[in-house]
């Protein structure tokens, strides 16, 4: 897998549409919940096109490239993203617009942290 290799999908909205809804087609209800609109949610969204980019890639592997995405990739997501807690949680056979709150956060402390972009802070 040498070099830049072109996309089958133009974009993450393409392979959902086209290949993982009827991937994972479940009874949605109770135990698995999705939401159409799932590009409104930001989890639902970065999580998606981490699946479709994974996908992209290991589909050229043709000994074990799709074995690897289903178990590090496609599941793991999936099973986040259908759970009845998950980012579509209030959107029950329709969309929601942002039911649940993000979590809570607190300022850290002044200096513990520092900005890692910057190579000298990092001792190189």
């Amino acid at each position: 897998m040498d070099g830049e290799q072109e996309l089958f999908y133009p974009h993450v909205a393409a392979f959902v549409e086209d290949r993982l809804v009827y991937l994972y087609s479940r009874r949605i209800g109770q135990q698995y919940v999705w939401c159409p609109e799932w590009y409104r949610h930001a989890e639902a969204l970065s999580r998606l096109d981490s699946i479709w980019r994974a996908w992209e890639h290991l589909r050229l592997d043709p000994a074990t490239g799709m074995s690897v995405w289903w178990r590090d990739h496609a599941d793991p997501h999936m099973m986040a993203l259908l759970d009845p807690d998950g980012p579509f949680a209030a959107c029950r056979g329709s969309h929601t617009d942002y039911p649940i709150p993000p979590l809570p956060v607190e300022e850290p402390p002044a200096g513990l942290f520092f900005d890692q972009r910057q190579p000298n802070l990092r001792g190189i």
